[in-house]
């Protein structure tokens, strides 16, 4: 109900749906090979552009390749890229959390005073410091935007943890015995 009744949200979902659905179909729906080359057509315009062709929708960028291909193909990398970086930041940054928010006297502080460093820098900063010790690569640079995006999914975590752990069904559970786990 609350997710269908806001309609940005649900125009979003649609639009993402659909660039998503798009990249993953890409070998089924790009018209030409994302690294082929078309010499006889480089830097040709899109098709509603002057001098543009219908065999190319989007054009041809400098080397010859249809830009439509590779848009698709590239949607594919760039879906993965997120998704890993999502999953390897969300992961540690709940089990931290967690960690923080059960462990209040002994391991909060410290989790929470290398969250805050984190959060001081400037993601780009980060990110450049990360990938200058990693080294190049594309799974550096997924590593490099987990990392940045660690301390907002600890955060968040601890503050939810400790939100429950206040209530009153948590203390009941305690009184009749439950440990720390349940």
């Amino acid at each position: 109900l609350g997710f269908s009744a806001n309609r940005g949200a649900l125009i979003a979902l649609i639009v993402f749906g659909l660039i998503a659905g798009a990249a993953l179909l890409a070998p089924l729906l790009a018209p030409y090979d994302p690294v082929e080359q078309y010499r006889d057509f480089m830097l040709a315009p899109p098709v509603w552009a002057e001098g543009g062709s219908s065999r190319f929708l989007l054009g041809t960028d400098e080397l010859g390749r249809d830009i439509l291909s590779r848009l698709l193909w590239g949607g594919r990398v760039s879906l993965g890229i997120g998704l890993s970086a999502v999953l390897l930041s969300l992961i540690p940054g709940v089990l931290l959390g967690l960690t923080a928010a059960f462990f209040q006297r002994w391991m909060s502080p410290a989790i929470m005073r290398v969250m805050d460093i984190l959060l001081a820098l400037p993601s780009l900063l980060l990110a450049i410091c990360v990938i200058t010790i990693l080294g190049p690569g594309l799974v550096n640079t997924v590593i490099a935007i987990a990392i940045g995006s660690l301390p907002g999914y600890v955060r968040l975590t601890r503050a939810q943890a400790l939100a429950e752990i206040g209530r009153d069904y948590v203390t009941a559970s305690r009184v009749a015995g439950a440990g720390v786990w349940r």
